[in-house]
């Protein structure tokens, strides 16, 4: 049974109450964010727009990167903790489906773990998409509904956020989703974080400012992995 429908009023209300009772416990730790900057071969000088961008661990990753960073998110205790965390940092509350910036600003957009959250996901796209440049690239993290732990743990057993508006897309209906909102589909990727935390305990591999990490494929369909990173780019006028 579908869940009740929320409004954006109660889902920042979610995660207002989430962040201040978690702060930074809420998210993966600061190491798992470099792998997204890379994955968008932003260099420095750059520009950057993080939505739904949380405390502001993108943000960090990129700045140690000398890209410069923008962000928004709906939960106005998010951007305090971000403001905390990097002063004078550009994050500002703000709705993802009016986003307020300029049309072709940013050279990359992320989004992570956020977007099947929205209520107006189209909305949003087109929003993030006016945003870009013409040539910019799009990296985001999205749920997949095809797994066991969707449909068994989140649905059947009810342990679904429901207030904070908690959802999923299965691999082919993101693909749809992408491809009907300009966005050109480069590459789709398994969830990086499971691997990287591993593979960062040993010597050399913590993630720094100008170190490659290396990439992780799947080693399943894609269809089994919980979490999918597409990397996307903006479609040229007249191709989407």
């Amino acid at each position: 049974m579908a869940p009740p429908p929320v409004t954006q009023d109660e889902v920042a209300a979610w995660f207002d109450a989430t962040y201040s009772q978690k702060g930074l416990r809420y998210l993966r730790p600061p190491r798992a964010y470099p792998i997204f900057i890379q994955l968008l071969g932003l260099t420095n000088g750059q520009r950057l727009l993080d939505v739904a961008c949380g405390p502001g661990l993108v943000l960090r990753a990129a700045r140690e990167r000398g890209v410069h960073a923008s962000g928004i998110d709906l939960s106005a205790e998010a951007i305090a903790l971000a403001q905390q965390l990097l002063p004078g940092v550009d994050a500002q509350v703000g709705n993802a489906e009016q986003l307020p910036f300029a049309d072709a600003t940013f050279d990359g957009i992320t989004c992570l773990g956020s977007l099947e959250r929205f209520l107006e996901r189209e909305r949003a796209l087109t929003e993030m998409v006016r945003v870009a440049k013409p040539n910019a690239r799009f990296c985001f993290l999205v749920r997949n509904a095809s797994t066991l732990v969707w449909r068994f743990w989140r649905e059947r057993l009810g342990h679904r956020e429901v207030a904070g508006h908690q959802d999923a897309m299965t691999l082919s209906a993101w693909q749809d989703l992408f491809s009907r909102n300009s966005l050109t589909i480069e590459s789709v990727l398994p969830d990086q974080w499971p691997r990287q935390r591993w593979r960062q305990r040993l010597p050399g591999q913590h993630p720094q400012p100008g170190r490659q990490e290396r990439v992780a494929r799947s080693l399943l369909p894609l269809r089994w992995c919980n979490e999918l990173v597409f990397v996307l780019r903006k479609a040229e006028q007249g191709s989407a």
